[in-house]
């Protein structure tokens, strides 16, 4: 893919070098403008861990802002005439969430807090994005004898691929893996329709932006981007609880005292609450019908190429 996408970007550059745009007094635009730039900002997520007061409500209902972690991107992008863009993206981050932060309204979360479940993942990801810009598609500024707005609003979605490790603390208060426990039975032959799930895989990006020219030659981006993912695993918790003895079939040592410590974690409330909710076989762990998602709220600063400066005599 980034093959490609470099291949793209010199042909269409060498095919765009004979006509030119008013950009202002100085500079003149050509119909394919490159941009190289560097990102910092939050990431969270919506998994199934943690959250606010209640069940669990959808979408940022159940947010909880205090998860934000930093993370950061690198992109290169190619824009034509203003109105239509294509970016490679990598970005690096992190995300966690703890049933602990329900303490103050547990009364309200329906055993969610007596849970206690936690996870922290650090995320890799590489997106292939278009960019949409109204301003520019409507607004006909190129080509006619009138300086463009310097700020301009836009729209994003795309396709990307991403990697994701979720890890706990186990007794000795250490990070471990969650994925090679098997935490709900993954993989088990007592639970043949629960695999195994990847640590990488595809999502689908959407979002808006803004972008203001500072100069001739830089720009900054404000952009909040929502990824939807195919998984319900981003938190390790997906469904119910397994019957915590077949955890000796398949694990041993230190992996089996992992699991069974983190499958569960009764380090307080042994057991949990009962009925739906409890800590044991046929128990409510996670909600399978809602996939997690993660996003991120970055500020972006890009340096263009490809303006020329206008001559004069």
């Amino acid at each position: 893919m980034l093959t490609a996408f470099i291949l793209l970007l010199i042909g269409t550059g060498f095919k765009a070098t004979a006509q030119y745009y008013f950009y202002d007094n100085n500079f003149y635009d050509t119909p394919i403008m490159f941009e190289l730039g560097a990102s910092v900002g939050v990431m969270n997520c919506l998994t199934d861990v943690g959250g606010r007061q209640g069940f669990g409500k959808p979408f940022v209902k159940d947010l909880n802002i205090g998860n934000n972690q930093l993370n950061g991107s690198i992109y290169l992008s190619a824009i034509y005439k203003e109105s239509f863009g294509l970016r490679l993206e990598g970005t690096f981050g992190s995300i966690k969430a703890y049933d602990s932060i329900l303490k103050d309204v547990r009364a309200t979360t329906s055993g969610r807090y007596e849970r206690n479940l936690s996870f922290r993942s650090k995320i890799s990801e590489i997106t292939l994005l278009g960019e949409i810009y109204p301003f520019f598609i409507f607004g006909n500024y190129l080509g006619r004898d009138v300086e463009p707005p310097l700020w301009s609003p836009y729209l994003i979605a795309g396709i990307g691929y991403f990697s994701f490790n979720p890890q706990s603390k186990n007794r000795n208060g250490q990070y471990t893996d969650l994925q090679p426990l098997s935490t709900e039975g993954q993989g088990f032959i007592e639970y043949p329709d629960r695999k195994p799930y990847k640590l990488s895989q595809m999502n689908f990006p959407f979002g808006v932006g803004v972008k203001y020219e500072l100069s001739s030659s830089l720009n900054l981006r404000a952009e909040f981007i929502h990824r939807v993912t195919n998984t319900d695993y981003l938190d390790d918790v997906s469904t119910r609880y397994i019957n915590s003895n077949l955890f000796a079939s398949y694990l041993s040592g230190a992996q089996l005292q992992n699991a069974l410590d983190l499958s569960r974690n009764d380090r307080f409330n042994p057991g949990g609450p009962t009925g739906e909710f409890r800590k044991t076989e046929g128990g409510i762990r996670g909600n399978p019908k809602d996939n997690d998602a993660y996003f991120t709220f970055n500020i972006k600063l890009g340096l263009t190429f490809g303006r020329q400066k206008i001559r004069r005599n």
